[in-house]
């Protein structure tokens, strides 16, 4: 496209666009991940395209007798008339945050191709790694050179978060001691029953499948292992910091208690920080959520301000100094096979994009 573009020693895209409004204007950075979950397979990926959608299930033809269906995923609904992209069920789509890309490169080429659209410095960036919480891990902030960026990685079409999740992940590792079973009265340790009666003592109601808005949650995503020995682990997730703390000492007693019960050295807990709610960090730079806001309403979509109930890149992005708030990208159902996207979602970012753009160029 003739825009000057580069990608470094640890695979982050970064491009420039000089102003053509004149000096002194605030440069401004747009951002989405390359990578997709590691939930489902991203491999071979073969979309279903459905034109002028009718509302009626969408069979997902990589599976027999699979459906996307209203009935299921009533936001289907609310795009009748539209194109949808659907996977065919043997995979995820990669719409988070492919579609982010597609919609950044979609305003980069309006850009090139309309030289007459008065525009600041803008900022390109392209990073890996989102999906396990390194996705800023490497990127130099200083060479990206922005004042101010958004990620292009949200849901539906109007949604608008500048707070997210603060962020742990726990491992929880169980040594049992294995003995014949036919021997084993007063001496077997089973490490899998253990480490369920860890997980048993940890709040049920505040598990991801009944939470919601500001809610928190602990969440068991893996488990390994056998009778003498066996890990788990979890990602501990809350807005409120002091809360989120709390999560991390309910950790520690759990495994305190497993250790009285059946010998010290039987639970070993580890808790790794992964990121902090970048509320605090973008608050006092607020007139970008509300060009963002601004920028929603010119196209004629009601912004929906809400917190992530997950996280982004541009939470770690700002509290590295660069506030950057969440737009949406279009997708929904993301990290799984029933994940889906409208077509005139991604159009509508775009130019949510490009309204940004113009209104940093006021």
């Amino acid at each position: 496209m003739g825009v000057d573009a580069r990608v470094d020693e640890f695979g982050y895209v970064m491009a420039k666009i000089p102003s053509n409004a004149g000096e002194n204007l605030p440069s401004v950075g747009f951002i989405a991940h390359v990578d997709t979950a590691p939930d489902a397979s991203g491999a071979d990926v073969h979309p279903q395209i459905v034109s002028d959608y009718d509302g009626k299930p969408i069979a997902l033809k990589g599976v027999e007798g699979l459906y996307l269906d209203p009935a299921e995923f009533p936001e289907l609904l609310a795009h009748k008339g539209e194109t949808i992209i659907t996977t065919d069920g043997t995979t995820l789509l990669g719409a988070d945050d492919k579609a982010g890309v597609a919609e950044i490169m979609t305003a980069v080429e309006y850009i090139v191709e309309h030289p007459e659209f008065k525009h600041g410095p803008i900022r390109i960036g392209f990073t890996p790694d989102e999906e396990i919480g390194r996705g800023v891990a490497k990127f130099d902030v200083k060479k990206f050179d922005a004042r101010y960026a958004y990620t292009m990685d949200g849901g539906e079409v109007g949604e608008l978060e500048f707070e997210n999740f603060n962020a742990a992940a726990a491992t929880v590792r169980i040594q049992g001691r294995n003995v014949h079973p036919g021997y084993a009265k007063g001496k077997m340790k089973n490490a899998i029953l253990i480490g369920m009666e860890f997980n048993a003592l940890l709040p049920a109601e505040q598990r991801p499948e009944y939470t919601r808005d500001y809610e928190g949650f602990y969440h068991l995503i893996s488990y390994k292992g056998s009778v003498e020995q066996c890990s788990f682990t979890y990602i501990l997730r809350d807005h409120d910091l002091s809360k989120h703390e709390a999560q991390k000492d309910v950790m520690r007693r759990c495994a305190d208690f497993i250790n009285a019960k059946y010998g010290e050295g039987t639970a070993t807990l580890e808790i790794r920080h992964q990121y902090y709610n970048m509320r605090k960090q973008v608050e006092p730079h607020y007139h970008i959520v509300e060009k963002a806001v601004r920028a929603m309403e010119m196209e004629g979509i009601k912004p929906h301000v809400q917190p992530i109930r997950g996280g982004t890149d541009g939470a770690n992005l700002s509290f590295m100094g660069l506030p950057c708030p969440n737009i949406f990208a279009g997708g929904l159902n993301f990290h799984g096979k029933m994940e889906w996207v409208p077509v005139e979602s991604m159009q509508k970012a775009s130019n949510v994009i490009l309204n940004i753009i113009s209104l940093f160029a006021e």
